[in-house]
């Protein structure tokens, strides 16, 4: 996917959060966990949930949304391993 089209799907996923996202966001927003976190992060051809670049981790919200993409969510964590990300899926 073009990355000026993934950063616009990204924007809108930001837009339009699920409640679980919303929940979750409290948490890493405003610096609270002492390390900054950025949501709806285009990476490579995926975008992912929450993203903190400093200690290289990513966390992923399976399901909702993403109920019929099983197989979307399997490819994601694979490209993410194979770079030796840090991934947290629940």
């Amino acid at each position: 996917m073009e990355q000026s089209v993934l950063r616009q799907r990204a924007r809108d996923l930001r837009k339009n959060s699920t409640d679980a996202e919303r929940h979750l966001w409290y948490y890493p927003r405003a610096n609270r966990l002492g390390f900054k976190f950025k949501r709806q992060v285009p990476i490579g051809e995926f975008i992912d949930d929450f993203v903190c670049l400093e200690k290289r981790l990513i966390i992923e919200l399976d399901g909702g949304q993403h109920a019929d993409n099983q197989m979307y969510d399997v490819k994601r964590t694979d490209w993410l391993m194979t770079r030796q990300k840090k991934t947290q899926c629940s």
